[in-house]
């Protein structure tokens, strides 16, 4: 392996660790409309502002995040808001990425009221063709969504989309 391969792997292996907490993909959601502080991403995840220091760092420190210039709080104190720079959208998640994005579904739809989650469950027998088709369809209009501009004064929503071999229909097994 080369040296600039070498590097590009490991920059692959740090983003998908840096990605690998629940905290830190709720922390892109919070700021990804709007830039915040340590202080305010803390107050609305309900955390410890050291804690969540350190994912920010963290998240800065792969450009996941990017530091606002600084304003004075309520008090006269320095702050700093950051803002999600859509990184990780464009990103590789590691082998447990998906059980993070499900635990952070999860943390995230257990704020909303039940009923305001709109649900959906299908299940469908597909060929390698039809599963192709499916998931690329999915793919593209999610890629359509990501890349239009925010409506400034919209309603913020999350969508999460999983698709997975339905093991206690297999036949002949």
């Amino acid at each position: 392996m080369t040296e600039s391969a070498s590097v590009g792997t490991a920059d692959v292996d740090a983003d998908a660790r840096a990605l690998a907490s629940t905290v830190r993909i709720r922390i892109l959601r919070l700021c990804l409309d709007e830039p915040l502080t340590n202080r305010e991403i803390a107050q609305r995840l309900d955390r410890n502002p050291a804690t969540v220091l350190h994912h920010v760092r963290t998240l800065v420190d792969r450009g996941f995040l990017v530091a606002e210039p600084t304003r004075r709080g309520t008090r006269g104190s320095r702050e700093v808001p950051y803002r999600a720079t859509r990184k990780s959208w464009r990103t590789p998640g590691g082998p447990g990425m998906s059980r993070v994005l499900i635990d952070t579904f999860l943390e995230e739809v257990a704020l909303v009221d039940p009923q305001d989650v709109q649900t959906t469950r299908l299940g469908v027998r597909l060929d390698a063709a039809g599963f192709e088709e499916l998931t690329a369809r999915v793919a593209e209009l999610f890629e359509e969504f990501a890349a239009r501009a925010p409506t400034p004064d919209g309603t913020p929503y999350s969508l999460f989309w999983a698709v997975h071999e339905d093991v206690s229909r297999r036949t002949g097994t």
